[in-house]
């Protein structure tokens, strides 16, 4: 008669923060691909007065689940003891520092805040003037081929293997995607407020004087 084999040991706290970590970056990587699809398909079929039409919706409930990442900063899901057994990772891994990633809190509020603030007080707010812009459908391409290539580092990283195609895109695409980002953005910002009047476009002018050189500085410790 054989021998019943013992039940697996239980998951530590940093095993189980491990696997959420990869099915939440696996979920994220998903849906910007379907936002870069959106647009690539769309935009040369009927141009960019499709694109908000297309991905506007899902863009702005898929940026909004980036909310998430502030919590991952702030709070802590191992124990020191399970921490200090854990690797010292280059981003997005498992230590105390202070929270379930790496990523300092002050600068992951302002890049998720940013991008909330982009399509929910922007161009949800002011469709008329920004969503057929040219440069709407530029910061979607942007936003999606960066956050594709980020969330699948990450996935790759968190399982121990990431290949060196994927590393140099990692770190190569910033310059040229973050130019064609900025710069969508400010457009954008720009254009809402000139739609807003006054006095709401002269805060759209100071938002765009701290936002252009924040964004530049958040996105190279990123």
């Amino acid at each position: 008669m054989s021998q019943e084999r013992p039940p697996p040991p239980p998951l530590t706290k940093g095993e189980v923060a491990k696997e959420y970590l990869t099915a939440y970056n696996s979920i994220c990587t998903l849906l910007w691909l379907s936002v870069f699809g959106r647009v690539v398909v769309v935009l040369p079929i009927t141009g960019v007065e499709s694109v908000y039409e297309a991905a506007g919706d899902f863009t702005k409930w898929t940026q909004t689940v980036a909310v998430l990442e502030i919590l991952h900063s702030a709070f802590v899901f191992m124990s020191p003891k399970e921490c200090s057994l854990q690797k010292e990772f280059t981003e997005h891994e498992l230590t105390l520092h202070p929270g379930l990633v790496r990523s300092p809190l002050p600068t992951t509020i302002l890049q998720v805040a940013s991008r909330i603030l982009l399509v929910w007080a922007v161009v949800n707010q002011f469709p008329a003037a920004t969503s057929t812009s040219p440069f709407y459908s530029s910061m979607l391409i942007a936003w999606s081929a960066t956050e594709v290539v980020r969330y699948s580092y990450f996935v790759l990283n968190l399982r121990g293997s990431v290949p060196g195609f994927m590393t140099w895109l990692r770190y190569n695409m910033f310059y040229v995607l973050y130019p064609v980002g900025i710069t969508s953005e400010a457009v954008l910002v720009w254009k809402a407020s000139e739609a807003a009047g006054e006095p709401w476009k002269f805060v759209g002018w100071g938002v765009l004087g701290l936002y252009v050189p924040g964004s530049y500085t958040r996105s190279l410790r990123q």
